[in-house]
């Protein structure tokens, strides 16, 4: 069982110290709990608290949840907000609508240096000004269907990078294999 003190980083870490730790207490929590409402509700708390104990501009990260697949949404699709930490954030997304729409429809991670340059962005915080938005996605059978999204939004350009991508692919992959969509 994984205590409350899973949200504590040290200060002074690297990024990716912070990462491991985040990977390591994810592992922990989703270990015999598969609801993907309980999983990425904690996966957010710790994405955040992790975030916060890092210098700028990681540190700025004013957003950090999910988004799920809507099973009610058909044929069009969309997301619905999931677990998260931050401001209130729009309800649903349509496939191929701002980052988190494109990250659903390609199914490929979007590591937005500027949201003001991305197409069609959507301002659910006015402050963001950067996001890295990765998919979640689960095997049936030869086909890779998406069932969630990690959304993660920063008030400072140029946010996110590559190590945050990579951790968040490795996460992504562990929520997605952690929980019964």
């Amino acid at each position: 069982m994984v205590h409350a003190d899973a949200s504590n980083f040290a200060q002074g870490v690297t990024k990716a110290e912070a990462y491991e730790q985040v990977l390591a207490q994810a592992e922990g929590l989703l270990y015999e709990q598969r609801n993907w409402v309980c999983n990425t509700a904690n996966v957010a708390s710790l994405l955040w608290h992790a975030y916060k104990s890092l210098p700028a501009p990681s540190s700025q990260v004013n957003w950090a949840g999910f988004y799920t697949l809507d099973p009610k949404a058909s044929p069009k699709q969309q997301l619905i907000l999931g677990p998260f930490q931050g401001k209130v954030a729009c309800q649903s997304i349509a496939f191929g609508r701002g980052v988190c729409g494109a990250a659903a429809s390609s199914q490929t991670t979007q590591l937005v240096a500027d949201v003001d340059q991305f197409p069609g962005h959507i301002a659910c915080d006015g402050d963001s000004r950067s996001e890295v938005v990765v998919p979640i996605t689960v095997q049936e059978g030869a086909i890779s269907k998406l069932v969630a999204i990690i959304d993660v939004d920063c008030a400072e350009l140029n946010g996110f990078d590559e190590v945050d991508k990579k951790y968040l692919e490795r996460l992504a992959e562990l929520v997605g294999k952690g929980c019964d969509w």
